[in-house]
């Protein structure tokens, strides 16, 4: 019997097993894990409790942290990144310590003037004499994407900064490239626009190296919205001093002291906090 299941832009979708098994492979659970992750899915499936790729998700990971909390961790990875919002800011300060973490000098948020108008640059990049702008577009919400207006938008703002260098610089310009990063899908649009005009454009699963998931999960650079036991209120906490990174709890505990946690729940966090930081290394 075929299981049909709803996409959260609202179309009606064949359910794939292929597709679930790939996402939980990816987040290291075993063959035997999985095996059970997917009877159970296709069970609540069949029982008509589970309606949409939301619902896939919510239980895979419910049953998930039952089994192993690490996997699931690493299977929540995307859905916490979305939970950094809804203010993009936390997510340009993630993304400047992804860079920093391949070598790059950064700074984030900082004003640029162009030809015609002035730009809030989300992060600017340098490494070995390169110097790169990076606009970060960030979606809270599940089924959007960055299209190729965001892409025109980009590469616009870039055209509009190089004149301005070059009428300055006698024809050199300081930034070499402008690059695009969202933690979500880029369209095809996006992406045909993006190689035509040489920008760098990278999202949640694109391009196949070197993907925004890739850079996450070869640096080992978590989010803090990956912590279970703490409350959303306490992540955003956080976020809004700019400590978005796992490893920065872990690094100076001392951020958690404002929330007054009991001595048994702290204990959790920073066992969690350990945990997570221990097995990205």
């Amino acid at each position: 019997m075929d299981l049909f299941i709803t996409k959260a832009s609202g179309q009606k979708e064949l359910f794939s097993e292929e597709k679930l098994r790939a996402s939980l492979t990816r987040s290291g659970a075993s063959s035997q894990l999985i095996d059970r992750v997917v009877i159970d899915i296709q069970q609540l499936l069949r029982d008509g409790a589970i309606l949409s790729t939301s619902d896939i998700y919510k239980n895979a990971f419910s049953l998930l942290r039952r089994e192993e909390r690490m996997v699931a961790t690493r299977y929540h990875l995307k859905k916490a990144v979305m939970d950094m919002g809804p203010s993009g800011h936390p997510f340009e300060h993630f993304v400047g310590e992804l860079l920093r973490a391949q070598g790059y000098v950064i700074q984030v948020a900082q004003i640029i003037q162009g030809a015609c108008v002035a730009h809030e640059i989300d992060v600017i990049a340098e490494k070995e004499g390169k110097r790169v702008l990076v606009e970060c577009k960030f979606h809270n919400e599940q089924g959007m994407k960055s299209d190729v207006k965001t892409a025109l938008y980009v590469e616009a703002r870039f055209e509009d900064i190089k004149r301005k260098c070059i009428a300055e610089k006698g024809g050199l310009c300081e930034f070499q490239e402008i690059w695009l990063i969202t933690n979500t899908k880029l369209t095809s649009d996006a992406i045909q626009y993006a190689e035509c005009v040489g920008m760098k454009a990278i999202g949640w699963s694109y391009p196949d190296n070197g993907s925004l998931q890739d850079l996450i999960e070869s640096s080992g650079l978590h989010p803090v919205t990956c912590l279970s036991n703490l409350r959303p209120g306490q992540q955003h906490a956080l976020l809004q001093k700019n400590i978005v990174l796992c490893k920065q709890v872990k690094d100076d505990p001392s951020v958690l002291k404002e929330f007054n946690l009991p001595e048994s729940k702290l204990k959790k966090v920073l066992q969690e906090v350990g945990n997570i930081v221990m097995h990205s290394l």
